[in-house]
């Protein structure tokens, strides 16, 4: 069996003036399928080959109740056959019913009655036969649109109206079409080329190939805009409510620290578990720092080493080689401690200044619903003259007020470069409870003073991740739904933008 086209084509080589008449008496004297000549038909019009005409057929369907009657009669006539041989008694409508069923005896009995075929006898209630035999008009009309393959000029108006009303057939409109020989006709095919390629220019084969016309008037195919990510949406809220309260962002795009600014800056000691491989991702290559400012670092030695300002230090040989590891920042307070730095030693000397970040750091964690090797970190601090605990607390307050959460909590906690240091707790009112969102302190004077700060400076400061704020904002409960490979990009094309209502709105609300 040759193939569609092929058929096509063939069929209208005979003469000039070949046409196929109808593409489903085609479809059907070949065995191929109608919506498969069309679609092949529609390419070649395409292509200038063939000419389409499309014609539009109707005709009758029996539906399976008329099947049923073409086979064995219509309701009336077997509920009449049924009455003629109960005799002069007739029968009872339950045993009419068990004679030819439920649904053949509720439509027959009706029209029965309708075409006074049949009466009921008002003594017995049975229904009793009025005549011996009548004509099957219902099922000779459905023979007869059979023989004539469903035309509806086969019955008149009256008898189709009829077939109609009891639902025996239904109108079907039938698309297909006059093919003939187009413009451009050939008995096979040739298939243009759509482009012209590097190989066709070497060849020369470009001279002698067919290429498909191009429509310069048409639209290109619309390009769909970039979507925000939920995280970026937040990210951008707490960016702005930042610079509302005079933050100054910080340069974070550089991921890779030395260990000596993520970890010795800060005051914290080289042999603390967070500086071990199976927290931390150090790097191959290049594994070490090129350089850091030498005075500072010897004043951050001597401090690990003996200490100052009041305290007596770690009391460990502090390891230049350690300090100098390449490592992904575990947390943007490596990059805090490069912006004190350069807040002490600029020209003009220190002035107070407030500055925040929102950018990723990394940690080599196991990963379940809540925890990814990577995350953001978003961490805002104060550098003034004689700050104390009240300030942080009322700044934590002020931030966390604006993006909605007005009940905290403060609880006494331990971090190696903060002294005092408190976690943060806010009451979630879709959880009602509290739960941890942040961890804050005040920035030891160990690690202030080597930087050159003024003895009576005092730097407040904060942190918190970014997922945990989004996940409860779109309401995602796996981190692996909201970050990574795993992400739905519909979720990113469809998250609403994010906006926090502060003030005392919200306050009401939680409440």
């Amino acid at each position: 069996m040759s193939d569609p086209e092929s058929a096509i084509l063939s069929a209208l080589s005979a003469e000039e003036g070949s046409t196929i008449a109808d593409t489903y008496a085609f479809a059907a004297s070949h065995n191929f399928d109608h919506n498969q000549i069309v679609g092949v038909s529609k390419s070649l019009e395409g292509d200038a080959y063939v000419t389409l005409k499309e014609l539009s057929t109707q005709f009758f369907v029996l539906q399976k109740e008329a099947n049923d009657i073409s086979t064995n009669g219509s309701q009336e006539v077997r509920v009449l056959n049924a009455l003629v041989k109960a005799g002069d008694a007739g029968l009872s409508i339950p045993a009419l019913q068990q004679e030819v069923g439920k649904d053949i005896s509720k439509i027959g009995m009706g029209n029965c009655l309708k075409n006074k075929w049949a009466k009921k006898d008002k003594a017995s209630g049975n229904l009793i036969a009025i005549v011996s035999e009548a004509k099957d008009d219902v099922r000779e009309q459905l023979a007869a649109l059979q023989a004539a393959n469903g035309d509806p000029k086969a019955l008149d108006d009256k008898a189709v109206q009829a077939l109609k009303r009891r639902k025996l057939i239904s109108l079907v409109t039938r698309k297909s079409y006059t093919v003939s020989r187009g413009p451009d006709y050939k008995p096979k095919r040739v298939k243009k080329a759509a482009d012209l390629t590097k190989e066709m220019l070497d060849s020369g084969s470009y001279k002698t190939t067919t290429f498909k016309e191009y429509n310069f008037q048409t639209l290109g195919e619309s390009v769909g805009g970039g979507y925000l990510h939920p995280l970026l949406k937040v990210r951008a809220e707490f960016r702005k409510i930042l610079m509302q309260m005079g933050f100054e962002e910080m340069p974070t795009s550089k991921w890779v620290e030395s260990s000596f600014w993520n970890f010795d800056s800060l005051f914290q000691p080289q042999s603390h578990p967070a500086r071990d491989a199976h927290d931390t991702f150090f790097i191959k290559e290049p594994a070490a720092t090129v350089s850091v400012p030498e005075d500072y670092y010897e004043r951050v030695k001597t401090m690990h080493e003996s200490g100052g300002s009041g305290s007596i230090g770690y009391r460990y040989d502090f390891k230049r080689e350690e300090a100098f590891k390449n490592l992904l920042r575990t947390h943007t307070t490596a990059i805090s401690s490069q912006m004190l730095y350069k807040l002490a030693n600029q020209e003009g000397g220190f002035q107070p200044a407030r500055y925040f970040s929102i950018d990723r750091v990394f940690r080599n964690e196991t990963m379940d619903a809540t925890h990814l090797c990577e995350f953001h970190q978003v961490e805002g601090l104060v550098a003034d003259y004689d700050l104390s605990l009240g300030d942080l607390i009322g700044t934590i307050e002020t931030f966390f007020k604006k993006i909605g959460i007005t009940k905290l909590r403060f609880k006494p906690a331990f971090n190696p470069y903060t002294e005092p240091s408190m976690e943060i707790f806010g009451y979630h009112p879709d959880l009602k409870k509290w739960t941890e969102i942040g961890n804050s302190g005040m920035f030891r004077p160990e690690m202030l003073a080597p930087m050159g700060l003024p003895e009576n400076v005092r730097v407040i400061a904060w942190g918190l991740s970014l997922e945990r704020p989004t996940m409860i904002k779109y309401r995602i409960d796996n981190i692996r739904n909201l970050f990574g490979h795993k992400v739905d990009l519909a979720m990113t094309r469809n998250a609403p933008i994010c906006r926090f209502e502060g003030g005392e709105e919200e306050e009401k609300q939680q409440q």
